[in-house]
């Protein structure tokens, strides 16, 4: 089996980080990866935001943990209580990847650009994990502001996010992947 097929089947999300910044050139290569991504029309619609400092990531993390707490689901209010609550399980680097949002499709760009970092990013022996909850901070009012504090540009939505960082532990196992899902037409 070739490296790039072992990469794809060996990656996982991962939940637990060590506090250990990663390095510059880790991080460009993960963020050269991002660019190369597939997009509708080669419009390459992303805008990357890299957020390491640790007082921006405790504002990403309170505003997340406003939206959860005044959420209709209990999974996310009970999440909210835990006073180790991090939304982004206390990586030290979390990308958030802005559409354009006059492109044909931002929302598959912007997450084929993630899935090509988070293959970047195991390829380097980086945990990662997507951060769904980014979609919802830029829409109340209380947290609105976070946007232009993240240098996010005018005309683009935040569309999806992961984190970053090395593993504090062994990768989990995989899931069992579903059955009956394909179908092969000759």
């Amino acid at each position: 089996m070739n490296e790039t097929i072992k990469t794809i089947l060996s990656r996982r999300s991962i939940r637990a980080y060590k506090q250990e910044q990663i390095k510059d050139e880790e991080l460009q290569a993960i963020l050269e990866a991002g660019k190369f991504a597939p997009s509708a029309m080669n419009q390459q619609s992303w805008h990357f935001t890299v957020v390491q400092n640790k007082e921006l990531l405790h504002r990403i993390n309170e505003a997340c943990r406003v939206v959860f707490e005044k959420s209709d689901d209990e999974r996310f209010k009970e999440r909210a209580k835990d006073e180790n609550f991090s939304v982004f399980y206390n990586a030290p680097t979390f990308i958030i990847i802005s559409g354009d949002e006059k492109a044909i499709a931002p929302k598959n760009d912007c997450s084929l650009a993630l899935g090509n970092m988070f293959l970047a990013a195991e390829s380097l022996g980086i945990g990662s994990c997507w951060i769904h909850a980014v979609n919802y901070i830029f829409n109340v009012e209380e947290t609105k502001s976070l946007k232009s504090d993240l240098g996010i540009p005018e005309g683009y939505t935040p569309l999806c996010s992961g984190a970053f960082g090395y593993k504090a532990a062994e990768s989990p196992l995989p899931a069992p992947r579903k059955e009956g899902i394909v179908n092969i037409l000759k």
